[in-house]
């Protein structure tokens, strides 16, 4: 997927502009800049769920190309974790919206990636933070698509569960072909796993791997009021 001189923004107010990056196919390419900077925005323009103001998508995506887990919260609480996940396969159902073998075996897939097969039956209005976002993401990896996109995944996450969220999403990009793009404030980890940033500031989009962006001090500049070592990816405060 590219994005081409692509404008964002709602309510008539552009929040960034001329954006151009690639998104390259089986890996995990991490959304990084400060807070108001267009983040969320830039991720529901891809998906669709906002217009865009200006610029190219390409391909353009539709519900069998690309899934979406945002920070919103599903309000129907009795809906279970395996209800959920099944809301996944609906591209796939057609207007009988019934469920046949193969998405059965879909939803079982799913649920046993994100390591949430014994949640099967529980309500979603019970589940914590950490088990509730792995239901969203296995919702996503039911839809089957061969892209998706992430909002913060690791928001409300205690440290081990953000790093096993991530290493879900390494996965499924290296083992399964997915095309991933969260966004996160997760620095640290992501540094470690993803496979590619988008440095999103400054009016545009810079993009590379963590060691090239940190040998040519983009990811310091991004952050110019704290105190980035590129030898240990890590902040000094």
């Amino acid at each position: 997927m590219r994005i081409h001189q692509l404008s964002i923004g709602y309510s008539g107010k552009v929040i960034a502009r001329d954006l151009t990056a690639v998104l390259p196919s089986g890996s995990v390419t991490a959304l990084v800049g400060s807070n108001g900077c267009g983040k969320s925005t830039l991720l529901r323009t891809i998906a669709g769920l906002q217009q865009s103001l200006g610029g190219s998508i390409t391909p353009m995506p539709d519900a069998r190309s690309l899934a979406i887990v945002l920070t919103d919260r599903i309000d129907v609480p009795a809906l279970t974790v395996t209800d959920v996940v099944a809301l996944g396969r609906l591209p796939h159902t057609g207007l009988a919206a019934r469920l046949s073998a193969a998405d059965h075996t879909a939803i079982t897939h799913a649920m046993e990636m994100a390591g949430i097969t014994h949640l099967a039956t529980r309500r979603i209005g019970e589940l914590s933070d950490g088990e509730r976002q792995r239901a969203m993401i296995a919702r996503a990896i039911a839809q089957d698509t061969p892209i998706i996109l992430l909002d913060e995944p690791t928001a409300f996450l205690d440290f081990p569960l953000k790093v096993e969220t991530l290493k879900l999403l390494c996965r499924l990009a290296h083992e399964e072909g997915k095309t991933i793009l969260l966004s996160t404030h997760d620095l640290e980890i992501t540094f470690q796993l993803a496979d590619r940033l988008w440095l999103m500031g400054h009016g545009c989009i810079t993009e590379g791997t963590p060691d090239e962006l940190a040998a040519d001090g983009s990811i310091a500049n991004l952050f110019p009021h704290l105190k980035f070592e590129g030898k240990t990816m890590r902040f000094r405060l």
